[in-house]
């Protein structure tokens, strides 16, 4: 009977992911950005093979864009593809949550990223404290699958939230909200948590991507 369990990705293979993932997601590779392997590989001190692995592993997170013409990308984000990322999360995200509040499950984790977003000292840090905010949501839901469906988009959704903050920063508002939905939470308030979840997305969702916000609520 063969085994389940995936594959491990090498060591170095993950080095490199983790770091170009990390520049794409801080802004310091941009969308639409060329991403040369003999380029990569001499940055990182590496061969090309673990750089191409990575690369393979971030086109199928959704992160990059693999053509035969013109090469790997960093991915593109318009208002479709925020719509796409978005509707997911506003459909399953304040689920996952309530559920989580529902099973009285700990929120140590939020709290925990939370703390480590109000004491972040650069964009790179509290957009790493706001995704684990979120995970810390949803990942306590008592349904694995569903907690991995929302890991899925994840990526995917930290790269729209790091072109919206680069043209329009709005971590403060961000926080308030954050800290709202966390008070319900811990109150117990399952509905009033999940309720304030969904509107805190829709609204970053209308604030950065106005067209993609009509279309989705169009879709309602």
């Amino acid at each position: 009977m063969t085994s389940s369990v995936p594959t491990p990705i090498p060591s170095r293979t993950q080095y490199v992911l983790e770091g170009i993932k990390h520049r794409i997601l801080t802004g310091r590779l941009r969308p639409g950005q060329p991403l040369v392997e003999t380029e990569l590989a001499a940055q990182f001190g590496m061969s090309k093979t673990p750089v191409r692995e990575a690369l393979k592993t971030l086109a199928g997170t959704g992160l990059v864009v693999m053509n035969q013409y013109k090469g790997v990308t960093v991915r593109m984000v318009d208002a479709d593809m925020a719509r796409e990322v978005y509707d997911v999360r506003l459909l399953l995200e304040p689920e996952a949550l309530k559920r989580a509040v529902q099973r009285n499950a700990s929120l140590d984790a939020a709290s925990d990223a939370l703390t480590k977003a109000d004491g972040a000292t650069d964009t790179a840090e509290r957009s790493l404290a706001n995704r684990e905010f979120h995970r810390a949501l949803y990942l306590p839901c008592g349904n694995p699958l569903l907690s991995r469906m929302l890991d899925e988009v994840r990526d995917q959704a930290a790269l729209v939230s790091a072109v919206a903050w680069a043209a329009s920063p709005s971590w403060e508002r961000e926080a308030e909200e954050h800290r709202e939905i966390l008070r319900l939470a811990l109150d117990g308030d399952a509905d009033g948590a999940a309720r304030a979840l969904h509107a805190h997305i829709a609204s970053f969702l209308r604030r950065a991507f106005p067209q993609a916000a009509l279309e989705q609520e169009g879709q309602e």
